[in-house]
């Protein structure tokens, strides 16, 4: 019974885990939600069918794409929506009397639909839904005189996801920040669990992966948090909040570190044992509601864990740098959840943020040269769709749609666009599949239809290919309870999503074409801007000259880098050739390194801790400059070789802990600079100071260097 509930929780933890706070799950069960109440009050009103289609693709879009921070925002959102569908739906009962004009005004409102996207959070949601009641007004063929009702359907369905988001499932800011603090807990657990399991294999390759994918998942959950407590803490309890987590976050990856290193030792019998019970006692300790979190502070296994790990001096015995990272682990652990709590009366305030920057009405940029694409993309869709089928072409442009969605670079179209195809075609198979189970049965034929719905919306934000399969099973079954369905109609929907796809990827190599790596470099250009702010702060704050938040800072650096991943994605996709993937790959554990120390350095860092202390003067400029030379080099090359000094020693012996640290972690983050020089083929010049000895390497720059990766694979991008 014990094992069945261990199991269980498990199992809760790893759902909990993949949507922190349910925030996917709340956005699906609206949309399903709101459809359910549409399709009530429709069939009250003995509506037909093509009309109470119409309210749910309101009511699941309404759910999905209004993304205001604010309900009085959200409401705004909502009516506003309501305006632009209803202006599309007229626009095109008219325009579908009078071929090509439809094509013509689809087309056009390809453009506005994508361009709108840079207006965020409510410019996507305008335009996703006016550019799809514009689609379902073609794919029912509403003429003008048609209107009336699927206007009225339209309110409703807007009507019942409003009814859903502000009475039945209304946000609960507080509750959610508790679930993703269980979230959290679900995710230091694993990565508890994975050292444990990485020690006691001896450090097999499997483990060591997955301890890195731990890693990963521990800093995709803090992110979470940080996008969640605005909405729950004001300042000063929200920096502090920021402040604690990245310190529990170190402490989870310095655990990682020392595992890792603690398993080269020669650990007498028994010792290795010990560690990994340790390590999963501290998982148990943890598997708690984060409420309940500080209690645990007081109990007796938590003030062993502390005693066993500050045993660290000349007579260090195996394993006690473990054991200590462990301890640090727990008390950065409570700390944190004390905050959350809002016990934070001792700790110092944080300054406000800044207001976010607003983007200008008319730019020329990445998003506009998308939304460009888009229109010739749409064009040819249209044409190679006509060739398809003269009534279902409109199946092509909403495809050239959905791949230029949240795409600025031809890459990125084009994985999109394979993943559009890949799911389509596996779609087909459950569509068929389901249809032919349904045929007859209206009652499970909507069942059905809403757990696709469900799944469209749970799914979308993770995976392209898993939502597109949804859609085309959905598909099948709206075709069924048309009673029009032919495995022929689902084989044409593959047929014009193909044609869609191709013609976006086309439009996005030849219309004012964005390399993926010419996008990267601009990224790459921000994070050393950001980095190049932070180091510049850092050093304010730790000489004593001003007390600044660099807590945001590290932070902001983190979504830059969080940036050029998700641009280098087709550069490390599967389908992507192999040197590529080395480059992608290379490019994104290096800055994973140095994000790690600039986190590092925010949370250890005190004002006035250097202060006078040349060291951090050399570190800081040898750095900046460094970090000038990789920006100049982005701009179109330099002269300038990166300055290396590998003979000076960043710490001494009679510096103390917190300084030692904060000075290892420039050290790291300079070596990450050099490394990332090699990428761009920056050479470096050793600069040595006479009369100083060489630096041996110690087991914690090798644990920082980047592994995994072939330097030979490495090659200069082009412009």
């Amino acid at each position: 019974m014990d094992t069945l509930r261990t199991t269980f929780e498990r199992l809760r933890d790893r759902l909990v885990a993949a949507d922190p706070g349910l925030l996917r799950l709340r956005l699906a069960l609206l949309a399903v939600g709101g459809i359910v109440l549409a399709i009530v009050v429709l069939g009250l009103l003995g509506r037909p069918i093509p009309t109470i289609l119409v309210a749910a693709i309101a009511a699941m879009q309404s759910a999905f794409t209004v993304n205001d921070r604010t309900e009085r925002a959200q409401a705004i959102t909502l009516v506003l929506a309501f305006c632009a569908g209803a202006a599309t739906l007229t626009v095109a009962s008219l325009g579908i009397t009078r071929p090509p004009l439809d094509s013509v005004l689809f087309i056009l409102l390809i453009f506005v639909a994508v361009y709108a996207q840079r207006f965020a959070p409510r410019g996507p949601a305008l335009g996703a839904l006016g550019f799809f009641m514009f689609f379902f007004a073609m794919f029912l063929q509403i003429h003008f005189d048609q209107l009336p009702p699927y206007l009225e359907a339209l309110a409703i369905g807007i009507a019942a996801g409003a009814v859903m988001r502000f009475v039945v499932l209304r946000r609960n800011p507080r509750r959610e920040l508790v679930r993703i603090r269980g979230a959290f807990r679900a995710r230091l657990g694993r990565h508890a669990a994975a050292a444990a399991a990485y020690l006691a294999s001896g450090g097999s390759e499997r483990r060591r992966n997955q301890l890195a994918r731990a890693d990963s998942r521990l800093h995709e959950a803090v992110l979470m948090i940080d996008d969640a407590i605005d909405d729950v803490l004001d300042p000063p309890a929200s920096d502090l909040l920021r402040r604690r987590a990245i310190e529990v976050e170190l402490a989870a990856q310095w655990l990682s570190h020392i595992a890792r290193r603690t398993n080269t030792e020669q650990l007498p019998d028994g010792v290795r044992d010990e560690l990994v019970g340790n390590l999963l006692r501290f998982e148990s300790l943890i598997e708690h509601d984060p409420r309940e979190l500080p209690v645990i502070s007081d109990t007796d296994q938590f003030s062993r864990m502390l005693v066993s790990g500050s045993r660290l001096g000349e007579k260090a015995a195996p394993g006690d740098e473990l054991r200590r990272a462990i301890a640090e682990l727990a008390l950065a652990d409570v700390n944190a959840q004390r905050i959350a709590e809002h016990d934070y009366s001792a700790e110092a305030e944080q300054p406000d943020e800044p207001e976010p920057a607003k983007k200008p009405l008319l730019a020329f940029d990445n998003q506009t040269r998308a939304a460009l694409q888009a229109v010739i993309g749409g064009a040819l869709a249209v044409l190679g769709g006509e060739l398809v089928s003269h009534q279902r072409w409109y199946w092509a442009v909403l495809t050239v749609f959905v791949v230029f969605l949240n795409t600025s670079t031809t890459g990125a179209t084009f994985v999109k666009g394979f993943r559009r195809v890949a799911g389509t075609i596996a779609g087909i198979f459950g569509g068929l599949l389901l249809a032919l189970l349904v045929t007859g049965d209206l009652t499970l034929t909507v069942v059905l239809i809403l757990v696709c719905v469900f799944c469209v919306v749970y799914t979308a934000r993770v995976s392209q290919l898993v939502m597109s399969f949804f859609i085309t099973c959905m598909l099948g079954l709206l075709y069924s309870m048309l009673g029009t369905f032919t495995v022929d109609v689902l084989w044409l929907r593959v047929a014009e999503t193909a044609v869609g796809a191709t013609a976006g990827i086309l439009a996005a190599i030849a219309v004012l074409p964005v390399r993926t790596r010419t996008v990267l470099r601009g990224d790459l250009d921000t994070v050393l801007t950001k980095l190049h702010e932070f180091l510049d702060q850092a050093e304010v704050l730790l000489s004593g000259h001003e007390n600044v938040n660099i807590i945001e800072l590290s932070r902001e650096l983190d979504r830059a880098i969080e940036q050029v991943r998700t641009t280098a994605e087709p550069l490390t996709h599967p389908i992507s050739l192999s040197s590529r993937r080395s480059y992608g790959s290379y490019v994104l554990t290096t800055l994973d390194r140095m994000a790690f120390r600039v986190r590092h350095i925010a949370a250890r860092a005190e004002p006035g801790l250097l202060a006078g202390d040349e060291r951090l003067t050399e570190l800081v400029d040898r750095i900046t400059h460094n970090v000038e030379v990789l920006g100049e080099s982005l701009d179109g090359g330099t002269q300038q070789k990166l300055d290396r000094d590998t003979e000076t020693p960043v710490t001494a012996g009679s510096d103390g802990s917190q300084v030692r640290s904060v000075l290892r972690s420039f050290g790291r983050l300079d070596e990450g600079v050099i490394a990332l020089g090699r990428v761009f083929e920056v050479p470096a010049a050793e600069s040595v100071k006479p009369g100083v000895g060489r630096r041996t390497a110690s087991p914690q720059a090798a644990a920082d260097r980047v592994t995994n990766t072939s330097e030979a694979n490495v090659r200069r991008s082009t412009p």
